[in-house]
């Protein structure tokens, strides 16, 4: 559900409730009662904090079950670096 996945992006991103709702301009309670799944974000806010989080719209509302990761800013080199890491995960767990 959407509220786990803004919690745990949340957490996972360093963000406290407050300093979540300062990105967003809204109140730490609205934070919390999205997390607790008392009310939910508008589509405005779940757009906005699919960036924050740099995830997808679908992952964030549950319909994805996939992580997304932007790689935009990055340099070639940057990029063959990560995907080179994520090979060296991917054989580690094959192993």
């Amino acid at each position: 559900m959407i509220y786990d996945r803004i919690k745990e992006l949340r957490e996972k991103s360093g963000y406290s409730q407050s300093a979540l709702a300062k990105k967003l301009s809204v109140t730490r309670s609205s934070v919390n009662a999205w997390e607790m799944g008392i009310s939910v974000p508008t589509t405005q806010y779940v757009v906005e904090m699919a960036k924050i989080f740099c995830v997808s719209t679908d992952y964030l509302l549950g319909v994805d079950e996939k992580e997304y990761m932007t790689l935009d800013g990055l340099s070639k080199k940057e990029i063959k670096v990560l995907y080179d890491i994520i090979d060296c995960f991917r054989c580690e767990k094959s192993n």
